[in-house]
């Protein structure tokens, strides 16, 4: 490391009581049955959740709570096991560098018209033809809460009146229409040429509003969830493949016990340099 070189601020990792962890958004079956049996086979958490602190009236720290900004599915798998503890990354929801961006599903296994079908059903929204180009204004100024693209070209606004617990329901609505019929693939983009060479036999792309942490907050502090697969939490020095045993956090032991058994084990990866900080933007090809 050169003399100019800063080292990285280590994420922080804590033992918190699953009860505690509020959840923004749904979890997702087509991701959570599969983690569910991975983590029986392989009784280790690979990735811990990220949260953030949010504000309870009691204001004890035994009364502290946290949002769960990404690993809804995690959460809920650990739920089911009857895990009571898990380990989590607590992050600083105002931190500047901490990025709140928007996923889109790309659908596959539903013809585009039954798509549509489905969406003309809905009694909170009605279904409007439109060009891309006022779609992109509409959803900008949130005057409507998502629009549909296609493969035919095709586009359709999807319009709600209320406030953002109206259209959250909306929103859960529209997904609940096609996620049980559906093959759902999580896009960063509402250009679908882009994403038709990277897969086969897609239908159509759902394009949601991009939302505000107070909005992610106010939605998690009433238990009123979005969709799965909507929000996208970019998060600065995220902690992966800590590969922690699930015993661990089955034990008997004391939150507070566990707690210090976690930043000790931290101090061993350190100290043994097998923690390491890869700064650039990385793929990873075997999630």
């Amino acid at each position: 490391m050169h003399a100019h070189q800063r080292q990285p601020e280590m994420p922080t990792l804590q033992v918190l009581p699953v009860a505690h962890l509020l959840l923004h958004e749904q979890h997702d079956t087509q991701r959570s049955e599969p983690l569910q049996l991975r983590l029986q086979q392989e009784d280790v958490l690979k990735n811990p959740p990220i949260v953030a602190p949010i504000a309870t009236n009691g204001g004890g720290e035994d009364e502290q709570r946290y949002v769960v900004l990404d690993g809804a599915n995690r959460v809920t798998v650990m739920r089911a096991l009857g895990i009571a503890h898990i380990a989590a990354q607590v992050v600083d929801y105002e931190d500047p560098e901490l990025v709140l961006d928007t996923w889109h599903h790309l659908i596959k296994g539903m013809q585009g018209q039954r798509l549509l079908d489905l969406l003309r059903a809905l009694d909170c929204a009605s279904l409007r033809q439109t060009d891309l180009m006022q779609a992109r204004a509409l959803l900008a100024r949130r005057d409507i809460v998502a629009f549909v693209q296609t493969v035919e070209r095709e586009v359709w606004v999807v319009e709600c009146r209320g406030d953002l617990h109206a259209c959250n329901h909306c929103l859960n609505e529209v997904v609940n229409a096609y996620k049980s019929e559906a093959r759902i693939f999580r896009a960063n983009t509402d250009h679908l040429d882009e994403l038709l060479p990277l897969y086969e036999a897609v239908t159509a792309l759902i394009v949601f509003p991009r939302f505000a942490p107070a909005e992610v907050m106010e939605l998690a502090r009433v238990g009123a969830c979005l969709p799965a697969g909507i929000t996208r939490h970019l998060i600065p020095r995220r902690a992966l493949r800590i590969n922690l045993p699930l015993d661990v956090l089955r034990s008997p032991q004391s939150l507070a016990e566990k707690n210090l058994w976690l930043a000790d084990w931290m101090k061993q990866k350190v100290a043994a340099k097998t923690a390491r900080f890869y700064q650039e933007s990385t793929f990873l090809f075997d999630e």
